[in-house]
């Protein structure tokens, strides 16, 4: 077979009809008869009434019997190494071959599974499944050879063999439609050739499959839903060819999966290279053959349409395979070598520069630096500066103020700058600096470090020296172009800004000669872009560099130190060092949409509370046994806004202390110990408050382990309890009548009962119409008292309501909050009656050391003012309403959703597998919540089952991020995650 000199492949003349004559007359094989598609051969699938089905290829004419004879030992041989592949099956008189009108004829078992095709997004677990595949797949092939098997069919030369590549697209290049495209192609091509040119000689050659990729895998989904490949299919392209090439092809299919990011790339990789361990040589020559795969695709499909028009398997795969050449164009051979060095733990490959003794600084007269900092941690960047589009101009004005003379200020090399963040979006910003920005006196003479030929620029100069470039930026020169200069030499001067004494020169270095780097990098491509572009500090004579951004380091000290019992969000959590609003901001300057921080009402980085917190550390901070103005103010206050009655404040540090001292006080005010709570709800840590909590997720044997004083009812869930719908709520009371019934019977006076006034940790659940009504009015008639929890829907979040016990019309006696009453600050109260008060008293005197200090009294206060003054729960009303109905408007298209709970800013989107069982997509919540965080969104699963996306921003959240939100969370579900 020589299909460089042949004039194509069409797929054989076969009908349906005929592939089932051939299979029962050779095989004995009948059942439902099928097409599937292929590019060359005609595929048959065979579904017998029962037992297994099979597979009927009918290869290319073009192909020998040794080519399929090889195809079948390789078949045979992975089996045997524990590869699930197709088996061989023979025909009635024993061969596993036949010809029919110059096809190959075979039979093989067909492999249960969907392959990978038309899967949307491949998340990195299904990445890192299929270069496992491939990897062992390579690896087994390349033990052919030692043991003796080297079929004569290995040896063909074929048109996806990417030794072949270059002169494939040579050949058939005349196929691409459009003179621009075809000449995109060419000049690829050409670029491939080049790079290929010192490096195939080193290229390890044996027997690969060829073509392991998202058509040619099975994959079965895991208990989240995602694809993991898990069997071999189709080995047409079986031959002898570059080991890497196996990689390179399996990476190209992955780029239209993916467009624009490489995580699956890097864990595709990494899985292949743990399988069998890729050479230096292999990693250079790897992201060239993705794109002479590209390339080749590109050529082969336009061929394979015009020669077989009918074949819409070809023709439906023309813009994919059209986007994997463009997606692997747009990224510069040197920076994915780099990435994939990084990621597979090699050093860099290009030495740092300059390699040796600088001759002179670059900036003589500058004797020192003043580091600028634009990072997410910087103190300059406080209340919102971040996000001015000037604020790194306004930072550099503010510092010239009070620079002094022969200093500059210096941006350093390396830091991911906080100030090029853009927030609500689903790509990365390019935020990491690849050189060293410097504002010194205009007019300073800039020399050359060491000897290089100069070359002039429209807005510098780069001087080319031995083994890198020095570009320079904001640089006004005289030399010509191609002028060499030597260490020492004057190469002009700093220009000088309109607006400042100052002027600004942009320094970087670059080791690939004909490599014109980025500026700055998005933190996915940084690693490679910092081998690439290393640090100038020699060069300057100074430190120029940032400290290293990597969260890494740290993560590791913290769970090595932290106990980790105390929980972690996400599997490859960032490093979050920044809030503002309704965002978040990591170390290397990506911003997440917050969704679920409830604790931060007002939003986070707010500068009045900033201000009232430093103000009052001034002040005075001390407990609440000392008389201070602020806590009386607080207390007041608080007790206004409680219903009339409840005008008793004490204060405390957390909603589990308020939840434990609320206990207490209501077994003081009653002697008694028996308390009713509900199941799937969650109060709090302590010995009390855990006590009472029933919640599932975070205690698996919550239920029994309850101590005996704790009585357990039924679950208020409207959406999946015993009873169900919204006027379930006289059967539920009806219930605990009963169970209250039989407690009397038994002796047992109940002390409270207490619940969360809507139903949170299930979340977002409305309790049902009537329910605290009945069951209040059932405690009190036996001289219990009624505990709210209002520690997450309180102070505003529900919008229509401040208290979340006004939605159901009632009135505790003892309401607990906490959490947004500090706005992430330790504080937390108890609001009750007089008399429960008093009660308690009789039992000695109650302080908590945090929760009434000065401190955390004025904190309180400033909460209360924002909160009314920024109409924050308006805020809430509107955009939870908002939030909501697009929600809503998702379940029509998703069926995964069940139902959307909530209101205002406290809602949850349930996941299902199925609506009618209702059972819990566990798995696939935390996937997907692990794909928004890729795509900018930080929200986390709640409830029970862990299958509901919590929601409860910040009540700042603004209709455009809501509006975000749901697109984020439209796109993961309908490409994937």
């Amino acid at each position: 077979m020589n299909p460089l000199a042949a004039a194509g492949l069409p797929r054989p003349d076969m009908s349906v009809a005929e592939a089932s004559t051939l299979a029962q007359e050779l095989f004995g094989r009948t059942g439902h008869i099928t097409e599937l598609g292929s590019q060359q051969d005609r595929n048959f699938r065979i579904q017998a009434a029962e037992g297994p089905s099979f597979l009927l290829k009918v290869a290319n004419p073009e192909f020998t019997n040794d080519e399929l004879l090889a195809q079948n030992e390789a078949l045979r041989f992975l089996t045997a190494a524990g590869i699930t592949v197709p088996q061989v099956v023979l025909g009635l008189s024993g061969e596993s071959v036949y010809r029919y009108k110059d096809s190959g004829v075979r039979l093989l078992t067909f492999l249960d599974g969907s392959p990978l095709t038309s899967a949307g997004y491949l998340s990195p677990a299904s990445a890192t499944a299929l270069g496992k595949l491939a990897g062992r797949t390579a690896a087994a092939l390349s033990g052919l050879k030692s043991a003796g098997l080297t079929p004569s069919g290995l040896g063909r030369d074929q048109q996806w063999d990417l030794r072949n590549g270059v002169a494939v697209v040579e050949r058939l290049q005349h196929h691409i439609q459009g003179q621009a495209r075809r000449q995109q192609v060419l000049q690829a091509t050409a670029h491939v050739a080049a790079a290929l040119e010192n490096l195939a000689g080193e290229l390890r050659v044996q027997t690969i499959h060829g073509d392991i990729t998202d058509d040619n895998v099975v994959a079965e989904p895991n208990r989240a839903g995602q694809a993991i490949a898990c069997g071999v299919i189709d080995f047409g392209d079986l031959g002898y060819g570059w080991l890497v090439a196996e990689l390179a092809v399996t990476l190209s299919c992955l780029l239209h999966h993916n467009p624009g990011e490489v995580g699956a790339l890097i864990a595709a990789a990494r899985a292949f290279d743990e399988q069998i361990r890729l050479t230096d040589t292999e990693i250079a020559a790897l992201w060239p053959l993705v794109l002479l795969r590209g390339a080749v695709l590109e050529v082969s499909g336009e061929q394979q349409v015009a020669i077989d028009p009918t074949n819409a398997y070809a023709a439906s795969g023309r813009d994919k395979e059209w986007m994997i050449f463009e997606q692997a164009l747009a990224l510069p051979f040197d920076l994915m070598r780099e990435l994939f060095r990084s990621a597979l733990g090699r050093p860099a490959e290009c030495a740092p520069a300059p390699d040796g003794p600088v001759g002179a600084r670059l900036l003589p007269a500058i004797k020192h630096a003043v580091p600028l900092d634009f990072s997410s941690t910087s103190p300059d960047l406080h209340g919102g500066r971040w996000r001015r589009s000037d604020s790194e101009a306004a930072l550099v004005r503010d510092r010239i103020a009070t620079a002094t003379p022969a200093s500059a200020l210096l941006a350093p090399y390396g830091q991911f700058r906080m100030t090029r963040t853009e927030v609500d979006t689903s790509a990365e910003q390019a935020t990491c600096a690849l050189g060293t920005e410097l504002f010194v006196p205009a007019g300073s003479a800039v020399h050359a470090p060491v000897g290089g030929t100069f070359t002039p620029t429209p807005d510098g100069a780069v001087l080319v020296c031995a083994g890198f470039s020095l570009i320079l930026q904001g640089l006004e020169c005289q030399l010509e172009a191609g002028t060499t200069v030597a260490a020492g030499e004057l190469l002009g001067t700093v220009r000088s800004d309109r607006t400042v004494e100052y002027g600004r020169l942009w320094v970087q270095l670059s080791t690939v000669a004909d490599l014109a780097p980025p500026q700055f990098a998005t933190p996915d491509h940084a690693a490679g872009w910092l081998r690439l572009c290393p640090d100038p500090s020699q060069i300057l004579g100074f430190r120029a560099a940032a400290t290293s951004a990597t969260g890494d380091d740290m993560l590791r000290r913290r769970q090595f130190h932290f106990a980790q019992v105390q929980e972690i969000y996400y599997q490859q959590p960032p490093q979050i060092e920044r809030g503002w609003q309704h965002h978040l901001i990591d170390i290397r300057g990506r911003s997440y949409l917050d969704m679920m921080n409830n604790v931060t009402i007002l939003g986070h980085g707010h500068p009045e509370i900033a201000a009232a917190a430093a103000d009052q550390w001034q002040l005075l901070n001390t407990n609440s046994r000392f008389h201070y103005e602020v806590l009386g103010e607080l207390c007041s206050q608080l007790s206004d806004l409680a219903p009339a009655g409840l005008d008793e404040v004490l204060l405390v540090n957390s909603g589990t202390e308020a939840v434990d001292l609320a206990l207490r006080m209501a077994g003081a005010a009653t002697g008694r110990s028996a308390v009713v709570t509900v199941k799937e709800a969650y109060h709090g840590w302590s010995m009390g408050s855990d006590a009472v909590s029933t919640s599932l997720a975070d205690n698996p044997s919550a239920l029994e382990t309850r101590p005996e004083w704790v009585h357990l009812a039924a679950a208020p869930n409207t959406y999946r309890g015993i009873y169900r719908g919204p006027d379930s709520g006289p059967r539920y009371v009806a219930d605990i009548a009963r169970q209250l019934s039989e407690l009397d019977s038994r002796g047992i006076a109940v002390a409270a009962f207490i619940s969360e006034s809507f139903y949170g940790n299930a979340g977002g659940v409305p309790l049902p119409r009537e329910y605290l009504a009945g069951v209040y009015e059932l405690i009190r008639a036996r001289g219990g008292v009624c505990i709210a929890d209002e520690v997450q829907v309180g102070f505003g979040r529900l919008g229509e309501y401040f208290w979340g016990f006004e939605e159901q019309r009632v009135v505790p006696d003892i309401i607990t909050v906490a959490k947004s009453m500090g706005n992430g600050h330790p504080l937390g109260a108890v609001i009750t009656t007089r008399e429960i008060a008093d009660a308690f008293r009789g039992e000695g005197s109650f302080f908590s050391s945090a929760g009434g200090s000065g401190l955390s009294c004025r904190i309180g206060l400033t909460v209360l003012q924002v909160l009314e003054r920024e109409n924050l729960q308006r805020n809430a009303t509107e955009v939870g309403a908002h939030l909501k109905a697009e929600l809503l408007h998702l379940m029509e298209t998703h069926h995964i959703i069940g139902a959307v709970h909530g209101m205002g800013l406290y809602l949850g989107v349930e996941l299902v597998r199925d609506r009618d069982t209702l059972e819990a997509a566990r798995e696939e919540t935390f996937a997907i919540c692990e794909r928004l965080r890729e795509r900018g969104v930080i929200v986390q699963p709640t409830a029970d089952r862990q299958n509901v996306l919590k929601i409860k921003p910040p009540l700042c959240l603004s209709m455009s991020s809501a509006t975000f939100f749901v697109q984020q969370l439209d796109e993961v579900l309908t490409r994937g995650w």
